[in-house]
């Protein structure tokens, strides 16, 4: 397991997960609000930049496409910036994002998320690298332009496909 930063307490009295920027409903739900929306499970894998991947796993949670449909994004709204614990962010395309196999994951194979694994919330994005799918996810917003993420700062790919090996910004 590899994360930036420490894992977080989670604290499910205090906990809020938001929805915000270029939509026409911004969502601020609690952890008991957010548990109550509808959730599917999904199979995907997880593929590492430092070139390992991990494969089968299962994932239970709330579609992306479900909190896109609450939100309804305004037709500028083109990239989302997924937000997670200690200021940790990742980007992607809106269509990427809304795609079919994203979820907000908050199980695991069949079992709760641990907080390694990111507990409570974890983006589960299968079609990009790892650090795509945001640990600790508290947040989401909508964005016209693309705002680069933590580890694109860094010089990591944007687009992140692990199928062309987009580690890195060329």
């Amino acid at each position: 397991m590899l994360h930036q930063g420490n894992v977080p307490l989670f604290e499910a009295a205090t906990w809020d997960f938001r929805v915000w920027g270029l939509v026409a409903e911004p969502l601020r739900l609690t952890w008991d609000e957010f548990r109550r929306l509808p959730t599917v499970t999904r199979s995907g894998d997880l593929h590492c930049v430092t070139r390992w991947s991990s494969v089968g796993h299962s994932w239970t949670g709330v579609p992306a496409l479900a909190i896109v449909e609450l939100v309804r994004p305004l037709p500028t709204a083109r990239f989302v910036v997924l937000h997670g614990e200690g200021d940790y962010t990742a980007n992607l395309p809106l269509e990427v994002f809304a795609g079919d196999a994203v979820l907000l994951a908050i199980d695991h194979g069949g079992a709760p998320l641990t907080p390694e694994h990111g507990a409570p919330l974890r983006a589960v994005i299968p079609s990009r690298y790892a650090w795509k799918s945001v640990k600790w996810l508290r947040g989401i917003e909508f964005l016209a332009e693309d705002r680069p993420g933590f580890w694109e700062g860094y010089g990591y790919s944007n687009s992140a496909d692990p199928w062309r090996e987009e580690r890195f910004a060329s």
